[in-house]
């Protein structure tokens, strides 16, 4: 379609905006689509008696053409990332300051809290679809089946974007701020099928089950991580303490190995913790682009 023939109806306009973001992510993309189809849709029912092609033809002269949208919306976005954007740390030229370096990383303990919050929320998730599924499949007998059903997929939308802005705060990947439009005006059956067709639907449910056995290795792997971590670093400190009397344990305790080995204990330990650091960045920074790609860039080719 040529891109400067102007839009006589909603589809060809949004069409033309999705060619002209093509290269931009996924997520800008997806609230742009909504809230350019949002905006044409009430002001043709506002002047609901007139030709639709002049309505849209006067609207997008006012919204603003595709073109023009979307340079508006890649403008926005620029300024908006970059003023979120925390400051980067100081630069290490050695690799031992690089190694050490992510203890400056804001994005580091956001991706750790990510991490322990994920064992609540794949357990909520991982319960959600399962019931869900399972009351569906079992109402589909009776009348109320359909509408539970739908009740159902659009309560996993609203779920897949809360995630995506707990994804975004914490873990720092751009994801949607909009949902996906739903057009009311159609047939329940047709809406229906729909939501049954599309892509987005299995892969939300997907993302939802994978984070309960997510969730469980980042909470197992973290809280292990770092308990070692700190047991390492502050044993020797203990075993001194109770050697003078300050600790006091009941029972035989014993701390092996003898203290002249503290300084490698202390050592295995920080290398350790910050290795953890750098485990959970790294896992964050994956995490994210695999809800990127479950719960956003399958949703693109609808």
């Amino acid at each position: 379609m040529n891109a400067k023939t102007p839009a006589t109806s909603i589809e060809q306009y949004l069409s033309q905006l999705r060619a002209a973001l093509a290269d931009a992510d996924p997520a800008l993309l997806q609230d742009a689509l909504y809230d350019a189809e949002e905006y044409l849709r009430s002001e043709l029912a506002a002047q609901r008696g007139r030709d639709p092609a002049a309505v849209i033809a006067e609207v997008a002269s006012s919204y603003g053409a595709p073109e023009e949208v979307a340079e508006i919306y890649r403008q926005t976005e620029v300024k908006v990332a970059r003023a979120l954007k925390p400051p980067p740390p100081r630069q290490r030229r050695s690799s031992l300051g690089q190694f050490f370096a992510v203890a400056a990383d804001p994005r580091t303990y956001a991706s750790l809290f990510y991490m322990l919050l994920s064992l609540a929320t794949g357990i909520f998730y991982f319960t959600w679809v399962v019931t869900g599924w399972s009351l569906s499949l079992g109402l589909l007998i009776l009348i109320i089946g359909i509408p539970f059903i739908v009740l159902f997929f659009a309560s996993t939308r609203l779920l897949s974007l809360v995630e995506g802005r707990i994804v975004e705060t914490m873990l720092g990947e751009r994801m949607p701020r909009r949902p996906l439009y739903s057009t009311r005006g159609q047939p329940l059956l047709s809406r229906i099928g729909g939501m049954f067709s599309d892509p987005r639907t299995w892969s939300t449910c997907l993302y939802m089950l994978l984070m309960l056995p997510l969730g469980i290795i980042y909470f197992t792997v973290t809280v292990s991580g770092f308990s070692v971590a700190l047991a390492l670093i502050v044993a020797p400190a203990v075993q001194l303490l109770s050697g003078a009397g300050w600790l006091y344990f009941d029972g035989d305790v014993d701390f092996t190995p003898s203290l002249w080995l503290a300084p490698l204990i202390v050592t295995a330990g920080v290398a350790l913790l910050f290795t953890m650091l750098h485990l959970v960045r790294g896992v964050g920074r994956l995490h994210g682009k695999l809800a990127k790609h479950l719960l956003v860039k399958v949703a693109q080719h609808d």
